[in-house]
């Protein structure tokens, strides 16, 4: 895809623009050049924010200038209300549109992709994440507003991405989480996070010719991400209870539905690019009261660990808390994110597909979601 624009232009407003807000404020955005390269891929990330805060920001990276620009999305987007809104979720893109779930505000802000404009949002209380199938949008949706009832179950809205309107819903688990489409099916994680003393265990499958739940597979407690491979398998990742059960990444066998294989894995976000599963885990332990890091490269061919290493040149050992991967489809080059203490702005590391540290930014609060722009 061409990105015929340059958002340097625009971004370069951003030095002198402050976000007038009630409490804290968006930190106005800033350009920094950090290297160009023909071949790497352009991306949007996503900067989460802290809950409550309305610090969502957009920052964007432009390969072909190498100039890291923060905070796009108020510059260009002045007259947006509460400008991007209330904690980034997740970032897609689709059909020349750039797709950001914003959970609290209850909103799919969309924008264009080559030049981050806002076009309209789809309205989707307590959504989570989105997906794509057939020209439709899915989003998944806790149904009910954190802290609220935790037995009510989530759904899953299609979206015409035309109107940008709902058109139909699917019922799920309670708090569903990411999904991914598989042939002709759509696996949905449901995580039960609201109630930590009961949390679901399942993954709902849905025809997507029908648009309903045609079954539920057991996995484990607390599912969060699924990713779909190109041999047929959907990877699911369990965030364990805190306790004595541990973060694990479980294989569903899409032609049986059933699950057939698990790694003793730590996962809290992970990229799939070719054969390999990029993964990192923050795993927090209320036994310990600490969190464990971990990294590693997963051989999905074969369903086993490459690596528990993939950074290799002691970088890891500055990075606080990573709250995103990415890995460039072109260069193989990874991008680690790190969002520190959660209340300062985050770190993202670029690294070469040998582990080594080629440059760094500055970011927005909790940078955790990419979508690449290529070239």
């Amino acid at each position: 895809m061409r990105f015929y624009i340059s958002l340097l232009v625009v971004c370069g407003l951003l030095t002198g623009l402050a976000a007038c807000r009630k409490g804290a404020s968006v930190v106005p955005g800033d350009d920094t050049h950090v290297g160009a390269d023909s071949l790497r891929n352009g991306f949007y990330l996503l900067n989460e924010g802290n809950m409550g805060m309305n610090l969502a920001t957009l920052d964007y990276y432009n390969s072909s200038t190498g100039i890291y620009s923060s905070n796009i999305y108020s510059a260009i987007n002045p007259g947006a209300t509460k400008e991007l809104g209330d904690v980034g979720n997740d970032l897609q893109i689709y059909g020349g549109k750039l797709y950001a779930v914003i959970a609290l505000s209850d909103k799919v802000e969309v924008m264009d992709v080559h030049t981050a404009k806002r076009i309209g949002q789809i309205n989707v209380p307590s959504c989570r994440y989105i997906t794509f199938y057939k020209g439709k949008a899915y989003v998944s949706s806790y149904a009910t507003t954190a802290g609220g009832t935790s037995g009510v179950n989530g759904y899953v809205a299609e979206v015409d991405t035309a109107t940008l309107q709902v058109i139909r819903t699917a019922g799920v688990g309670r708090q569903p989480e990411e999904m991914a489409i598989s042939g002709d099916k759509m696996y949905v994680a449901n995580s039960g996070g609201y109630s930590a003393s009961n949390f679901e265990r399942t993954v709902s499958v849905l025809d997507m010719n029908t648009f309903k739940e045609i079954k539920r597979i057991d996995v484990a407690v607390n599912l969060h991400h699924v990713k779909a491979d190109k041999y047929g398998d959907v990877y699911v990742t369990s965030r364990g209870d805190y306790y004595d059960l541990h973060s694990k990444l479980f294989v569903i066998d899409t032609q049986r539905d059933i699950v057939k294989d698990s790694l003793a894995a730590a996962v809290s976000d992970i990229w799939i690019s070719g054969d390999s599963a990029y993964i990192y885990g923050v795993e927090w332990s209320y036994v310990t009261n600490k969190n464990t890091i971990s990294y590693g490269i997963v051989d999905i061919k074969n369903e086993r660990m490459l690596t528990n290493k993939f950074i290799t040149d002691g970088t890891d050992a500055q990075i606080t808390t990573p709250s995103g991967i990415a890995v460039d489809p072109t260069t193989k080059e990874i991008y680690v994110t790190d969002a520190k203490d959660n209340l300062l702005p985050g770190t993202l590391y670029c690294f070469s597909p040998a582990g080594k540290k080629k440059w760094s930014v500055t970011t927005g609060d909790i940078p955790g979601h990419f979508a690449f722009v290529r070239n």
